[in-house]
């Protein structure tokens, strides 16, 4: 199993989306701005390096959204979502081909990765 993080960050009643690289897996499909935890990494330190190198800012990693295990035919992940926001920088892609702002509301105009279905639900019920 391969552990992931990944930020859950608003701005207002909006949250950062980000469309992945179309020379990836899961090409174009959207998702949170996060990657892969590295042997020795806490979920903290590998969420604040991920988002510096997908999208050059700082954030600071405040508490656990939700924790999710999806199986896809190439991997099995752990999935933790940390709500977040940025500390520092400007919001720059340096790997995602895309990022908006989407409200819940938005969140069926969009095609996520599978692993973030149970998320994605979570949050249109919190702003129903």
């Amino acid at each position: 199993m391969t552990d992931v993080v990944a930020a859950l960050i608003w701005d207002k009643d909006r949250f950062l989306a980000c469309q992945r690289p179309a020379n990836k897996s899961r090409a174009l499909l959207w998702e949170f701005v996060g990657g892969k935890v590295e042997a020795g990494e806490s979920f903290e330190d590998a969420l604040i390096r991920e988002c510096r190198e997908e999208l050059a800012v700082t954030v600071k990693p405040l508490d656990i959204f939700m924790e999710v295990v999806h199986e896809y035919p190439d991997l099995t992940v752990h999935l933790v979502l940390f709500n977040a926001k940025i500390a520092e920088g400007e919001i720059t892609l340096l790997e995602h081909n895309d990022a908006r702002w989407l409200s819940p509301s938005e969140i069926p105009q969009y095609s996520f990765c599978p692993a973030d279905k149970e998320i994605l639900e979570a949050i249109m019920k919190l702003n129903m």
